[in-house]
């Protein structure tokens, strides 16, 4: 064949060798806009996803389920547990709170108090321990049962007293009407490694709870006289809450800080009877029905709190610059 012809030959096969790059290159094109209208779809989804649940979840209508039952009759839950303290989910705040609406439903039948904690500030505890004795006299159609599980101690104890009655498990742990203020001495440490603490105060005894002094005899007493002062008062709401209930004339030590089982405390009188929520409910109130009534934090109050100043505020506490606290 002759070179006139193979030109043109050469010439058609290399356009079409052309041809075919661009059809492969568009459909490459077209699969890659596929792939990304196919992820946009899926993450627009995931974002919808997200916003939905984070609405559900801050939306008022969150609480339909409670609001529906609490519209028929009920016993009123509150739970008490963990740490009373401002800020934490057992403040004061929070606790009256949810026991003003629990007395204010007109479905409410009784209230519990399911009470799980170790105690805490003497102030919180005094500030719930009154409203409950004010509810009850503004409303004195609605009893009020504290149910201690597994423990029910100090500050926590402090607010049983103003319920009506007390309920508990047999095992568990009830009492230490005390009050503690902990601290730590670190003045020898500081003298081995040769560091000087340097505190400056406008007053004589501002500094007296600084754990890297020395302590001093006065102060000291002065102290110990702050303790027993809200050990008293501790005593005197115990006493004007259960009454004649309480053993004291055969159990001089119930004030002593000591913690019982909830059989011996039945024997004591620091409780009423044995039982739980739902027996308390069913038996002593009449109505099984069981309405939530306790304040729920959000997830990013929870969150914050974890970050931020409950890790301060335990601190504090731990290394006595918080005064002292019902445990």
């Amino acid at each position: 064949m002759s070179d006139e012809w193979k030109a043109p030959m050469n010439e058609g096969r290399d356009e079409r060798s052309s041809w075919k790059l661009l059809e492969k290159t568009l459909q490459a094109g077209i699969q890659e806009q596929r792939r990304a209208r196919r992820w946009g779809i899926f993450f627009k989804l995931l974002t919808f996803i997200y916003l939905f649940g984070a609405l559900m979840v801050f939306s008022p209508a969150w609480q339909f389920g409670k609001d529906k039952a609490a519209r028929e009759s009920h016993t009123a839950v509150i739970n008490v547990r963990g740490m009373i303290a401002d800020e934490e989910s057992a403040s004061a705040d929070n606790i009256v709170g949810a026991l003003r609406a629990a007395f204010e439903d007109t479905n409410t039948k009784g209230i519990v108090l399911r009470i799980n904690s170790p105690g805490g500030s003497p102030v919180q505890s005094g500030y719930v321990y009154d409203e409950i004795r004010r509810l009850r006299g503004e409303y004195p159609a609605i009893k009020v049962y504290a149910v201690i599980t597994d423990l029910g101690a100090s500050g926590a104890y402090y607010i049983a007293s103003a319920a009506d009655e007390i309920y508990a498990d047999k095992s568990s742990l009830v009492g230490s009407i005390g009050v503690t203020a902990a601290t730590f001495g670190f003045v020898e440490v500081m003298q081995k490694l040769g560091v000087e603490r340097r505190v400056y105060t406008s007053g004589e005894h501002k500094a007296f709870l600084d754990p890297f002094q020395p302590q001093k005899p006065e102060e000291t007493e002065f102290w110990r006289e702050v303790l027993a002062t809200t050990h008293r008062q501790f005593i005197d709401s115990v006493k004007r809450g259960r009454g004649d209930r309480l053993q004291v004339a055969e159990h001089p030590e119930l004030f002593s800080g000591l913690v019982w089982s909830g059989e011996q405390a039945l024997e004591l009188g620091l409780i009423d009877g044995l039982g739980s929520t739902a027996h308390v409910a069913r038996e002593v109130i009449g109505e099984p029905e069981l309405v939530d009534f306790t304040v729920k934090e959000s997830p990013i109050d929870r969150f914050t709190k974890k970050l931020g100043a409950g890790v301060a505020e335990r601190l504090a506490l731990l290394v006595g610059l918080q005064g002292s606290a019902l445990r």
